[in-house]
């Protein structure tokens, strides 16, 4: 159970060519995070969003080779054995209106990524779940094994 409590938010903006997801992972190593809500909005010049397939237990990449509109961006920071993991999500708006989501991968900044990311007052743990091939937040026991990229 979460208890409500004042938390720190913090506001990260991304430049040009950054690459989103390890420019955030290593925000969330170096302000030791372990239970965070992430949102974001901006662009990407170009992106990797990904679909996890069950029966193989991994993602199937979807490229986004040109510009696209970081529509949303939702997401989780949480505990694992080997440091602060992020999972997150991203829809990418195309310049015909058509849209591509699914978990982020690689996002390559442009011209901006605008990130809001709150704590939660209470540390989250990801542990793999065998049945299921991914690290998945359990409440009940402390972090395991690094997540499958």
């Amino acid at each position: 159970m979460i208890e409500p409590a004042p938390t720190p938010a913090y506001v990260v903006v991304l430049d040009p060519g950054e690459e989103a997801v390890a420019e955030l992972s290593g925000f969330a190593r170096t302000q030791d995070l372990e239970a965070a809500q992430v949102t974001a909005i901006g662009g990407f010049e170009r992106a990797v969003v990904g679909w996890f397939d069950r029966e193989v237990q991994d993602y199937r990449h979807i490229p986004v080779a040109g510009q696209c509109e970081v529509l949303s961006l939702l997401g989780d920071i949480a505990a694992a054995a080997d440091g602060p993991q992020l999972h997150l999500h991203a829809v990418l708006g195309l310049p015909d209106g058509t849209t591509r989501g699914g978990h982020l991968l690689e996002g390559h900044v442009w011209p901006t990524l605008e990130v809001v990311i709150r704590e939660a007052p209470a540390q989250l743990r990801k542990t793999i779940r065998p049945d299921v091939g991914l690290p998945l937040i359990d409440l009940t026991g402390p972090a395991d094994s690094p997540a499958p990229r």
